[in-house]
């Protein structure tokens, strides 16, 4: 029998894009969607930079020793940062056909790419306690989320690149600015400890 009701399975109209890309292609959605994370009703760029931002800081402390400032972290959030922007590009491009938009909200893994370079700085040092450290790497975030937001000069126009260049780019532009930032205040944070 039918009925005029909607099915409780039938999802609001603001989430019938996200689930269309995870039907067409679901491994490359769950990624590009940031392990999920873009799929956060509120702010999923940042909800995808602060998952980044917690795999970046386990990354770092599984590469280093404990509380020792450590070259081979710092490296390797970098080197990891570039390849998630490189494995990022076609993700996007991906799910962003799928959702037939440009730079579709979902699609966060651009975010884990910048984080993950935001934060590559940071363990170069060596803090003196938990609450600096903690504050070096809260500085990144907050460093990147200005850039990525901000968007000055170039990073802007890198938006305009075709497909998933255009969604990775600007962040990972984004991301080498908050380094910058993020090595300025890591180096002030180090020195007071």
């Amino acid at each position: 029998m039918r009925t005029n009701e909607t099915s409780p399975a039938t999802r609001p109209l603001s989430t019938v894009g996200p689930w269309r890309a995870f039907r067409r292609h679901p491994v490359a959605a769950f990624f590009a969607c940031g392990l999920g994370s873009g799929l956060s009703p509120v702010a999923p760029g940042t909800a995808g930079s602060a998952v980044a931002l917690a795999l970046a800081w386990l990354l770092a402390g599984a590469l280093s020793h404990a509380h020792a400032s450590s070259v081979t972290a710092g490296v390797g959030l970098l080197a990891s940062g570039l390849a998630i922007g490189v494995a990022a590009v076609p993700l996007s491009t991906r799910v962003a056909r799928a959702l037939e938009e440009k730079d579709p909200g979902c699609v966060v893994l651009d975010e884990f790419s910048g984080q993950f370079i935001a934060s590559s700085p940071i363990p170069l040092f060596r803090f003196g306690s938990e609450g600096a450290a903690a504050a070096a790497w809260l500085a990144s975030f907050f460093l990147f989320r200005l850039f990525d937001v901000w968007k000055p000069g170039p990073v802007r126009r890198l938006q305009d690149l075709p497909e998933g260049w255009g969604i990775v780019a600007d962040d990972v532009l984004a991301g080498l600015l908050a380094a910058g930032g993020s090595l300025i205040v890591a180096s002030l944070l180090s020195a007071r400890s």
